[in-house]
């Protein structure tokens, strides 16, 4: 039996390898631990024949470890998942059943044990209403990033890689104990030193030891996975396979600390005439993928704003500020952040004004010139709450369309936009939203990746903004600024309109 099975695994070897090289090429070209062996030349006084020998023997065993490990951690992710995928079978078309209720926490506490390439990705599916029903989007926004902390040897030993220098040497003080810790990395703080300067306290972000194998190794056997959920009708409808690909350009973004770094630059500058909006400044040259040093902000988390009471003048002044951000980044910037919940905004009250401190700008959205005027389109046609128009514009977001019956989707959008306007005569736009989520997701309607991520945080930051100011109506600052504004004038121009700086 044992022959067997080691027989089958290492005859799998070749798909496996080609999965990895699939999963290197998408996770922007990050190598397995075995491929640095080509990346040396051989030693000299060796005969070619017998490095090659050499080389084969090495890669050979090392292969053979990948496989067995890559076949040991299917084996533990085939259990652990048994209990989902067989309540799935149940549970599928039993909407708002204790049954379905009872698999989707089962799910969700299954990611969360799965480790991080599937908490991230259930981070992921959770921004995909056009792709996953809303009480599954709903119950994986639940998942959460916190993962055990790695040990200061380590952190030590990776920051003195990455900067070939001592950690007393880069820092004054530094903070053994995280002070937060996420399934990619974890934050330490620091005091950095500067020659003849004040010290600067610092946030240092430590990428886990080996996350990024790990990651990889999963995405192999997710690819596996997501190809055998086919073969299960109840699981079909949620095209797996399809999101698994789109998925690593996302994971691309959360491993690669760099490119983090890059993001909080484009921000800085984007906002850098705009005193109420801030973001912690990447300190170069210490910014490596595995290392981001950045300057430490203080500040109240904006939740704390909106689970206090009585409404004040300030809470009003953050939801405004919120939905300004918003706006600019959309229609100034062409730069979203993609990633505006609570937990990633800060607050820090001035003398006159609150300012609002964005953090965790790993995932964001930069449109294409056609989907964004395409976009631009439907929260006109939100605005005015004109469903077919809605439906028209999420159809031609995507020139290989795989909309089932286009014709019915126009309609039925559009008697659900009137239906649900005549019983709750609501003007949310997250609402409307979540409406044609629904539709889209029943007639296969192909959304682009980054034209969705912008439209679920229009709808968590609508969310929250109601929460702290009930009468800001963010569809009614939209339809102003898009409407008062001529197609021919600059977008600087419709930007002057909202809250200045």
């Amino acid at each position: 039996m044992i022959v067997r099975w080691m027989a089958f695994t290492l005859g799998s070897a070749p798909f496996l390898f080609k999965g990895a090289a699939m999963a290197e090429e998408a996770n922007g070209g990050m190598k397995w631990p075995f491929g640095s062996l080509y990346d040396h030349p051989p030693p000299t006084g060796l005969s070619l024949s017998h490095t090659d020998l050499q080389l084969k023997k090495a890669t050979f065993r090392q292969k053979t470890v990948e496989a067995v490990l890559l076949f040991f951690r299917t084996l533990y992710l085939f259990a652990l998942f048994t209990p989902a995928l067989v309540l799935s079978m149940f549970a599928a078309d039993k909407p708002d059943s204790r049954l379905r209720a009872a698999w989707l926490y089962v799910l969700l506490r299954t990611l969360e044990y799965a480790g991080p390439a599937f908490i991230k990705w259930g981070q992921w599916a959770a921004t995909r209403p056009d792709m996953f029903p809303a009480d599954i989007c709903q119950q994986l926004s639940k998942l959460h990033s916190q993962a055990p902390a790695h040990t200061f040897y380590e952190t030590r030993k990776i920051i003195e890689k990455a900067f070939h220098l001592p950690l007393d040497r880069l820092f004054e003080e530094f903070s053994e104990k995280p002070i937060a810790s996420g399934s990619i990395a974890q934050v330490h703080k620091a005091v950095l030193r500067t020659k003849g300067q004040k010290p600067l306290v610092v946030a240092v972000k430590v990428r886990h030891p080996r996350v990024s194998t790990v990651i990889q190794r999963d995405f192999v056997i997710m690819n596996w996975l997501a190809r055998m959920s086919t073969k299960f009708s109840s699981l079909e409808h949620l095209q797996l396979d399809k999101t698994v690909q789109q998925f690593a350009t996302f994971m691309t973004k959360q491993v690669d600390l760099t490119l983090e770094a890059a993001h909080l630059m484009r921000f800085i500058y984007n906002f850098r005439q705009w005193r109420n909006v801030s973001f912690p400044r990447p300190i170069y040259p210490l910014v490596h993928p595995e290392v981001l040093v950045e300057t430490f902000e203080e500040g109240r988390s904006i939740q704390d704003f909106i689970d206090e009471g009585p409404r004040t003048k300030l809470h009003s002044q953050l939801a405004r500020l919120g939905s300004s951000l918003l706006l600019k980044m959309l229609l100034s910037d062409n730069f979203i952040h993609g990633d505006l919940h609570p937990g990633n905004m800060f607050v820090k009250l001035g003398k006159k004004v609150p300012q609002l401190i964005l953090l965790d700008v790993g995932m964001t959205a930069e449109l294409s010139q056609r989907n964004r005027y395409i976009l631009l389109e439907l929260f006109k046609a939100l605005s005015d709450k004109d469903g077919a128009r809605v439906a028209r514009c999420a159809l031609e977001f995507s020139e290989d369309q795989t909309c089932t019956n286009p014709e019915a989707f126009v309609g039925d959008v559009d008697n659900t936009f009137k239906q649900y306007l005549s019983v709750r005569g609501t003007s949310k736009m997250g609402d409307y939203i979540a409406e044609l989520f629904e539709q889209v997701r029943r007639y296969r309607v192909n959304l682009d990746g980054e034209v969705c991520t912008v439209m679920v945080t229009v709808v968590i930051l609508e969310g929250w903004q109601r929460k702290l100011d009930m009468s800001l109506d963010i569809m009614r600052m939209v339809k102003e600024l898009l409407f008062k504004a001529e197609w021919t004038a600059s977008f600087e121009y419709v930007m002057g309109a909202i809250a200045a700086p």
